[in-house]
């Protein structure tokens, strides 16, 4: 079974992968959604896949360190584009999430990303 929990992040970016004229090459700003889902078995005793306590609390310095920042300046986001932010935030998890399967970022309601590792 699938559990996730979902965050949002207001940052701002300039992408430098993309040409000058590009308007992702200018700085601005996505309200992301981060998605973390975690798979496993319902635990017989808990009824849980995982306590949704456990994953905020993982999550909680990456959420410190991405939000209202300027992604550009974190080392491994200098091109933040939302697939090197999935993988730079999975890299970071899945030490603390072991059973971490997914990691989705949402940067407009229509475009996203999905990161498995």
């Amino acid at each position: 079974m699938d559990a996730y929990c979902e965050f949002s992040i207001a940052a701002g970016r300039r992408l430098t992968g993309v040409p000058t004229d590009h308007p992702c090459a200018r700085v601005h700003g996505h309200t992301f959604r981060v998605r973390l889902t975690v798979s496993g078995p319902v635990d017989a005793a808990s009824g849980f896949v995982i306590d949704f306590a456990e994953v905020q609390r993982a999550f909680a310095p990456l959420y410190d360190a991405l939000d209202h920042r300027f992604l550009n300046d974190l080392p491994g986001l200098e091109n933040p584009t939302s697939e090197r932010l999935a993988i730079w935030i999975w890299n970071r998890l899945t030490g603390h999430l072991p059973r971490l399967t997914a990691v989705e970022i949402t940067e407009t309601g229509a475009s996203g990303v999905v990161y498995r590792g």
